[in-house]
C-alpha cells in the first residue's frame, strides 16, 4: 500500500511539474483613479483627429479582458483601431471602482467584462454594451472584434437604429 501511495504521489508531482507555468497577466488597465483624466485627454485628441473613443471597462485580473487586448492588437484589428479610435482602458478594480463611469456610459458591470462603449469625437455615446457581448472572449475569435471595429469605426452621417444617442 505504501508503494502504491508513493507511486501515485510521484505521478501527481510529475504531472504538476509538467503543467505550463502561467505568466502574470499583462498590465493593461491603469490605476482606477486615472480614468477621468484619460477620458478627458481622449476627448480633446478625438476632437482634433476626428476619431471615435473606445472605452474598455475591465481589469488586469480578467482573462477575457486580456484576450480582448490581444485581439485588438492583432495586425488587421490594430490598423482599424489606430485609424478610427482612441482606446481608453478603464480599470474597474474587482467591480468596485469607476462604477459611476460605467453607469454614465451605460455599462452594466454585473453582466461581465470586458465591456465596451463607443463615443463620437465630441463625447456623445454611440454604443454601449448592454448584454455582456464581449464577456466571453474566450469563445470568440478575432473576426468578431474586427467586425465590431468596422461597424463602429466609420462615422455615419445619419442616426441609424444602432446608435444609442445621436
Amino acid at each position: 500500500m505504501k508503494t502504491l501511495l508513493q507511486s501515485l504521489f510521484a505521478l501527481a508531482l510529475t504531472a504538476a511539474l509538467a503543467l505550463p507555468i502561467c505568466a502574470e497577466p499583462k498590465h493593461i488597465y491603469p490605476a482606477p483613479e486615472q480614468a477621468p483624466a484619460d477620458i478627458s485627454a481622449a476627448l480633446l485628441k478625438a476632437r482634433n483627429t476626428h476619431r471615435r473613443i473606445l472605452l474598455d471597462f475591465g481589469g488586469d485580473w480578467c482573462g477575457d479582458c486580456q484576450l480582448l487586448d490581444i485581439y485588438l492588437h492583432q495586425p488587421e484589428n490594430l490598423k482599424l483601431l489606430d485609424a478610427h479610435f482612441l482606446l481608453v482602458h478603464i480599470n474597474i478594480g474587482h467591480t468596485d471602482k469607476n462604477l459611476e463611469l460605467a453607469e454614465q456610459y451605460g455599462i452594466p458591470l454585473k453582466k461581465g467584462v470586458p465591456a465596451l462603449a463607443v463615443l463620437d469625437s465630441r463625447g456623445r455615446l454611440l454604443y454601449s454594451q448592454r448584454n455582456g457581448e464581449f464577456e466571453a472572449m474566450r469563445s470568440m475569435d478575432p473576426t468578431s472584434v474586427r467586425q465590431f471595429l468596422v461597424t463602429w469605426g466609420t462615422p455615419r452621417g445619419d442616426c441609424s437604429a444602432v446608435y444609442i444617442n445621436c
